[in-house]
């Protein structure tokens, strides 16, 4: 008999992935990203790495 394995490649099963709260985390496969927003009649410039919920999924996925 033939036997199958499944590996689910979601966020949270991925070397590259970070939590941050339960079920939310930042995927870090790169560097971070640059984000550019207004408060208050200012520019602010800050450096993000993009945020994934743990059942997301990409190509990219590594777990070592």
């Amino acid at each position: 008999m033939d036997t199958t394995t499944t590996q689910t490649k979601t966020c949270s099963a991925c070397a590259y992935w970070n939590e941050t709260s339960s079920g939310q985390g930042e995927c870090r496969v790169r560097s971070p990203q640059a984000i550019v927003f207004n408060v208050d009649a200012e520019t602010r410039f800050e450096s993000r790495f993009p945020e994934t919920k743990a059942s997301d999924w990409c190509g990219e996925f590594r777990t070592e």
